[in-house]
């Protein structure tokens, strides 16, 4: 049991490594290339349009907590004392 649990606590640091080093990832929709073909027709990639590279999920839930920690503890401009001079 604490095998199973040192296992999955050094995958999960080993995955927030990975998403703090190396932040993007392939498209996996169009391999990396950036397009798609149907037919003759080259279409570019809907999920990464074009850059050949997506955010990967850590990141994002990274980022997403960042942002919720910056709003919920930096003053407002509402929240700030009128001076005289304003």
């Amino acid at each position: 049991m604490a095998l199973a649990s040192l296992l999955i606590l050094l995958t999960t640091a080993g995955y927030a490594v990975l998403c703090t080093v190396k932040p993007f990832a392939p498209c996996r929709k169009c391999s990396g290339i950036g397009v798609r073909t149907r037919g003759r027709a080259v279409i570019v990639c809907r999920r990464c349009h074009g850059t050949r590279a997506r955010l990967r999920i850590g990141r994002r839930l990274l980022n997403n907590s960042r942002t919720i920690h910056a709003h919920g503890t930096r003053p407002h401009a509402t929240d700030r004392k009128a001076t005289p001079w304003q």
